[in-house]
């Protein structure tokens, strides 16, 4: 899989925040309330969510600009969770307000960078501002199909995919090798245990399942040793504060 370089994930970010925002303008009042595609969560929440991984993300580049680093979310989880529940309910209005301005903020700080700010350190994951990137594209493009308008899946890039497949690649269980097999194109293999399982599908449809989303396009068949065998069950998100879950 061909890496993605600081340009062209900037150019993936400003085309997945376009789509989001495009998605909240074509939602109504009621919608709000309306259930998403997470259990559990209205559109209002997951709208909450976009615009508070935004302005964490924003943050994180603000403070290693400084050279200083900064939790990903004022109070942590447990403050991540409250902020989504408080605003959860706020009407279209304002949560087309705060996305256009988190949205707003978040890129103009990835717009700022240089060659060589993408390396510079911060809290998330302890990782670089580059991981910081790539996180707010999981989020932007995940979450904007959670918000369950119409825009599934099934209208993932193949870029993106593709990162999800290596971001992801954490969630094959200890034993386990999967190949995954997206039709028409090359396979890849996650994981390095004996058991190996083949995942046959859509790119689109074996890439929403490693994300525990809805196989959109009802492609997906598994099998082992040439038997069909039942979907395999992941691990959790990688490890660090939940991301596009």
């Amino acid at each position: 899989m061909t890496a993605i370089a600081p340009d062209a994930l900037l150019t993936e970010l400003h085309k997945a925040a376009d789509a989001v925002a495009a998605q909240a303008a074509k939602l109504a009042e009621e919608d709000v309330a309306a259930p998403s595609a997470l259990p559990g969560w209205t559109r209002g929440h997951v709208l909450a969510h976009i615009a508070g991984i935004s302005n964490a993300m924003a943050r994180q580049l603000e403070y290693a600009g400084r050279g200083e680093t900064v939790e990903l979310y004022d109070g942590g989880y447990e403050g991540r969770t409250k902020a989504i529940e408080m605003a959860a309910g706020h009407t279209l209005a304002q949560h087309r307000e705060d996305l256009d301005r988190a949205l707003e903020r978040v890129l103009r700080a990835f717009d700022a960078l240089d060659a060589d700010a993408w390396q510079v350190p911060i809290s998330y994951r302890s990782g670089v501002v580059l991981d910081g990137g790539f996180a707010l594209w999981r989020e932007l493009v995940i979450h904007g199909s959670d918000l369950n308008t119409g825009r599934g899946p099934e209208t993932w890039s193949r870029g993106f995919c593709e990162h999800l497949f290596d971001f992801l690649a954490a969630r094959v269980p200890e034993g386990q090798r999967f190949v995954l097999q997206p039709l028409g194109l090359p396979p890849v293999t996650l994981g390095i245990g004996n058991r190996s399982i083949v995942i046959n599908g859509m790119l689109t449809d074996i890439a929403a399942w490693l994300a525990g989303r809805e196989a959109s396009l009802s492609s997906l068949r598994a099998s082992a040793a040439a038997d069909d065998v039942e979907l395999p069950e992941l691990l959790p998100w990688p490890s660090g504060v939940p991301a596009a879950q």
